[in-house]
């Protein structure tokens, strides 16, 4: 243990540094999911590695605990892969550099990996504790979450036998999530065509500066999407000046609110072209005072591209860009606060002979999410481009007798003086496919403070950890009265 060495609870934050110097983007959980494994081959406990390499380890219940009911502590082992623009860091083998910030644990220049790392902490401290009473413990450890929940969707049910699921995956201390919205991700797909570039001067377009975040926790925040404020750019430049474009690209993943976008143009007049781009970066600084105060639109002259877009294939690229849905879409009318349907467009990349645009949709009404979606189908057929959906996932549904949700509320109250929150998130979790799967477990989520996940400034507070670590030992130790 090196840079949170003396943190307390000790075990947990040990196995947090730990598993920060593993190597998990979504997709690449072959080496965590077999350090878990060899975890519990060290400690004599019983585990199952399935073929999407999802881990179960089981611990049996302390004396006393024997007839309580199974409790499965549950996180997923990947994380959101982002960095800073000028880091070099490569997540396919460098080790997470961790950092103490007074009262928070930060990374350098990339994602911290919290989410969800702290559960995978938690679950092991427990696995691996002496003096904590506990029933029989099953810590389920899921693959593929950010990316369309795989693991989740892959699991057999029958290979647990808990009655209470604790998913450890939230975010804000003291709220109790017991409902979460599902989704979908909309890929579409632009066939392109390219010419020889007619114009003199070659310039990259960029809109930066962006704090971007989490698709469903930040949308209602209402931060700038690069990728769309990219498109206004560009229509307001193809209606004033001549302009080529060779490619767009923006943002990495569909469940982040991209911070970049970029356009690399061949234009006529680059004079004009700057006092337009100095318009939209006032015009973009006045829109975000508030949510995102420091965008930024910048243009710098580049070598010319041997090929540009043809000009049909560059205003389909734009009508896309500026049609396709991005932010809330309602708020729910039964629980104050609460965005019940949303998208986020996440990723646009150029490729050889083609643009996609990927676009997470979420919603706790299956009907406006839909919606959304019919939408994207319409503009898409209106381009002439292609749609391919994928990763859906359900709804979890508010359960009106959790006991699980009592006893917490009790164990709540009694700790601090004072009642959790209990609500409903704008986020997809794994008990929306887990519920459906486990029709007769009780299942609950709550977690540490977080903050800014899915973007290079990611925080996690080291007091709420230890409060929540807290929570959760008296938790299992009240289980029996469940």
């Amino acid at each position: 243990m090196g840079v949170l060495k003396g943190l307390k609870p000790e075990k947990v934050f040990y196995y947090f540094e730990e598993i920060s110097q593993i190597p998990r983007c979504s997709g690449n959980e072959k080496a965590i999911s077999d350090y878990l494994v060899n975890f519990a081959k060290e400690r004599n406990l019983e585990y199952i590695q399935d073929k999407a390499l999802n881990v179960i380890i089981r611990k049996p219940a302390t004396k006393g605990y024997e007839s309580a009911p199974g409790v499965i502590i549950q996180g997923h082992i990947d994380m959101v892969c982002e960095k800073t623009s000028d880091s070099n860091h490569d997540f396919s083998k460098d080790p997470i550099k961790l950092q103490i910030d007074g009262d928070y644990i930060k990374a350098t220049n990339t994602t911290l990996g919290a989410d969800n790392g702290i559960a995978v902490a938690y679950a092991l401290a427990i696995l691996d504790s002496k003096d904590i009473a506990h029933p029989e413990i099953e810590a389920l450890f899921t693959t593929e979450e950010e990316t369309g929940m795989t693991g989740a969707n892959e699991l057999d049910p029958s290979l647990l036998n808990g009655k209470v699921l604790l998913n450890i995956d939230s975010e804000e201390e003291g709220i109790f999530y017991v409902s979460c919205a599902g989704g979908l991700r909309d890929v579409i797909t632009l066939p392109v065509e390219f010419k020889k570039p007619e114009n003199k001067y070659g310039i990259r377009l960029k809109v930066f500066g962006l704090q971007g975040g989490h698709s469903g926790m930040e949308i209602i925040k209402q931060r700038g999407n690069a990728n769309k404020l990219l498109g206004r750019v560009l229509y307001d430049l193809n209606k004033k000046i001549k302009v080529e474009c060779a490619s767009i690209n923006g943002g990495d993943k569909s469940n982040a609110i991209p911070r970049e976008a970029t356009a690399e143009l061949i234009i006529d007049n680059i004079e004009k072209a700057k006092q337009i781009v100095e318009y939209w970066d006032k015009t973009f600084k006045n829109e975000l005072s508030v949510s995102d105060p420091k965008v930024k639109v910048s243009i710098e002259e580049i070598e010319k591209s041997e090929r540009v877009l043809t000009k049909e294939s560059f205003e389909k690229a734009i009508y896309i860009l500026m049609l396709v849905h991005d932010g809330v879409q309602t708020m729910s009318k039964s629980i104050e606060g609460l965005v019940e349907s949303s998208s986020n467009l996440g990723v646009v990349k150029t490729y050889t002979n083609r643009i996609e645009f990927t676009s997470a949709t979420r919603s706790s009404v299956e009907t406006l999410r839909d919606l959304i979606h019919n939408k994207t189908e319409i503009i898409t057929k209106l381009v002439g481009a292609e749609l391919n959906t994928n990763a859906p996932y359900p709804a979890w549904e508010y359960k009106p007798d959790s006991r699980i949700r009592e006893l917490m509320k009790k164990v709540y109250k009694d700790m601090y003086g004072k009642e959790p929150e209990i609500a409903a998130i704008h986020a997809g979790l794994e008990c929306g496919i887990l519920s459906g799967k486990m029709k007769d477990v009780d299942m609950i989520s709550f977690g540490p403070n977080l903050y800014d996940v899915h973007t290079p400034q990611e925080k996690m507070s080291i007091s709420s950890v230890k409060r929540v670590w807290e929570f959760l030992v008296e938790v299992l130790k009240q289980i029996k009265n469940y």
